[in-house]
């Protein structure tokens, strides 16, 4: 089987990724999908505020993935569900298991990389106690109650305070059991301020900053759950701990991208945001090998992976065609004080003269400025009110008037 360009993955990122290489003249496309239907975690996500900034509009997940997918099918974009991807090789050889095609090996001029995240566990975090039934991922028990028809449980409590622990939180008081409260671990929400008002506040569901759960009661089923305040280290606090009865225990503790396929292929990851180092078209260290979306860094708004998406398609589109350049001035982004990451973290000006900087703050910051520096020199400041670790921040530079010279360094920092 040989294709000009496989999308892997088709969730908002590869459906957008294949679309834009197809409006940028590729023809033979194929999108790889491990689901059995197309659109990805959004269709579990029955909650609006989707699509203000691609839409202007507040949509839900399933309403947002619907006009991707039937732009998909309305361009004869071809695709294939129920189909896992089991390697990837440098060369652009996709190996695939599939119950109708069987173990096949797709070769293609070009790959992108839209697999998304996947949520941390259990196992991740180390909770001593049983293992009692009514435990469950946020993500997975969204995935219970809006898709499958289940209620996980009657009386919650959360641990984190992600974007998708804040949601079930409203979700399942919606749907009447009672959210206990939600337990946070940092000194500050993981998620948007948005839900942390619609989803905790107008429900009057208490949110704890600087405590975690030390302990799970229950042998068959969760009885209850211990939790402790944690000192600046992380530590449990002796004295400090509080039992609350409940049935079930929701896990909102943080989202890893989805890049087993990725090293495989050799692609250089990023330890800072667990996901591949990327360019300006959000190329890898492996020509012709694009990422975009959550397989990349985790995103906050599906409208950002939209962005970078279409990024990718293009300049996937450009590499199939011969006319991404490779020759030129390469600069380097570095995440300065108070900044966690910045991505892209390469950049070459000769394919793109603007680019957009997404990044993330490592703390709350108030009144304070986000600069960006040339070396030395401040071509960009801009005021915040506020700044969180939660909301991903995005700043916009033109390199048409800057000289720019090869191997330097484009600093981005919080001034307070």
């Amino acid at each position: 089987m040989q294709y000009d360009l496989v999308v892997i993955g088709g969730g908002p990122a590869g459906l957008a990724a294949a679309i834009e290489a197809k409006e940028n003249g590729i023809d033979k496309i194929l999108l790889i999908e491990r689901d059995r239907e197309l659109g990805g975690i959004l269709q579990q996500c029955i909650h609006n505020g989707f699509g203000l900034h691609i839409f202007k509009q507040q949509l839900t997940g399933p309403e947002y993935a619907e006009r991707f997918i039937n732009i998909l099918k309305e361009k004869n974009i071809e695709y294939i569900t129920n189909t896992m991807v089991l390697d990837i090789t440098d060369k652009k050889e996709v190996y695939i298991l599939n119950e109708k095609l069987g173990y096949k090996k797709i070769n293609a001029k070009a790959v992108i990389l839209a697999m998304g995240c996947r949520e941390r566990t259990r196992g991740a975090i180390s909770i001593p106690g049983f293992r009692p039934s009514g435990i469950f991922t946020a993500g997975t028990a969204q995935r219970f109650l809006n898709i499958e028809g289940y209620m996980v449980g009657k009386k919650v409590v959360i641990l984190g305070s992600g974007d998708i622990g804040l949601i079930m939180a409203r979700r399942l008081t919606l749907e009447g059991a009672k959210v206990i409260a939600v337990v946070e671990i940092m000194p500050y929400s993981t998620g948007l301020t948005r839900n942390i008002v619609q989803c905790l506040k107008d429900f009057n569901i208490p949110l704890l900053f600087e405590h975690t759960v030390i302990d799970i009661k229950g042998k068959s089923r969760v009885e209850g759950v211990v939790v402790a305040k944690v000192d600046e280290n992380k530590n449990p606090i002796k004295g400090t701990e509080i039992y609350y009865e409940c049935d079930t225990l929701l896990l909102s503790v943080g989202l890893i991208p989805e890049n087993e396929l990725s090293k495989k292929a050799g692609v250089i990851i990023d330890k800072r945001t667990s996901g591949p180092f990327v360019t300006e078209s959000m190329e890898t260290n492996i020509e012709g090998i694009f990422a975009c979306g959550n397989v990349v860094h985790v995103h906050d708004l599906v409208d950002y992976v939209t962005l970078e998406a279409k990024r990718a398609g293009k300049a996937a589109a450009k590499y199939i065609k011969g006319t991404l350049r490779r020759d030129g001035v390469k600069i380097i982004t570095i995440n300065g004080k108070g900044i966690r990451y910045v991505v892209p973290q390469i950049i070459n000006i000769n394919n793109s003269k603007e680019v957009t900087l997404f990044f993330r703050v490592d703390n709350i910051y108030k009144d304070c400025k986000l600069e960006v520096r040339l070396n030395e020199k401040v071509i960009k400041s801009i005021k915040k009110d506020k700044v969180t670790p939660g909301e991903m921040e995005t700043i916009n530079i033109d390199f048409s008037k800057l000289d720019i010279k090869q191997d330097d360094k484009l600093f981005v920092e919080v001034k307070e």
